[in-house]
């Protein structure tokens, strides 16, 4: 069924998945609108990827915590700057889960920022995770997932392969998405 939502919506599966899939920290880019977050989800389900997502808590408000929570929506404070605060509880469920994929948007908004957010970074370091890429190419009508890549002690090394990746990833709405400056 959610593979055929995908085609009807005029989208393929790039079928191409590394197997890390099933256990990893998985970068959701380009993020530009909210149409993006309903094709991931359509994208996961068609690939049996157990997964949850990150949400600014904001989501979590009567009628939509109704929708989100059961989707695998997990909130996140964006106010609130505890030091890997968030980090902790996305740590907690791999702890918890053997099979299971953190969908993280690094931008943190559909705005455009030019530094993305580096939590979904320490959070596969510190737990030994490899970090996938889901993508949805407006341009191609493909989504999929990409990668892995392994974190190691080289940080600016790592984030350019990330950047490498999604350089050629066109989001629903151009003006609105860049790649982190620092590591291009």
């Amino acid at each position: 069924m959610y593979k055929l939502l995908l085609i009807i919506s005029g989208w393929k599966v790039d079928i191409n998945t590394p197997e890390e899939y099933k256990r990893c920290v998985l970068v959701g880019a380009p993020h530009t609108s909210n149409w993006d977050l309903f094709y991931a989800i359509l994208l996961l389900k068609t690939l049996k990827v157990p997964f949850k997502f990150t949400i600014k808590k904001q989501w979590f408000r009567f009628p939509f915590n109704l929708i989100i929570s059961p989707l695998g929506g997990i909130p996140i404070n964006t106010k609130k700057k505890e030091k890997n605060g968030n980090v902790k509880i996305m740590s907690d469920f791999f702890k918890k889960n053997k099979e299971f994929a953190m969908a993280i948007t690094p931008e943190g908004t559909r705005s455009l920022r030019e530094n993305w957010k580096s939590g979904f970074y320490h959070l596969a370091k510190d737990n030994n995770l490899p970090i996938c890429f889901g993508y949805l190419d407006y341009k191609t009508k493909i989504a999929g997932i990409g990668g892995p890549i392994f974190p190691s002690d080289d940080k600016n090394s790592d984030m350019k392969k990330i950047m490498e990746f999604y350089n050629n990833k066109k989001p629903k709405y151009p003006e609105k998405f860049s790649l982190d400056k620092r590591f291009i």
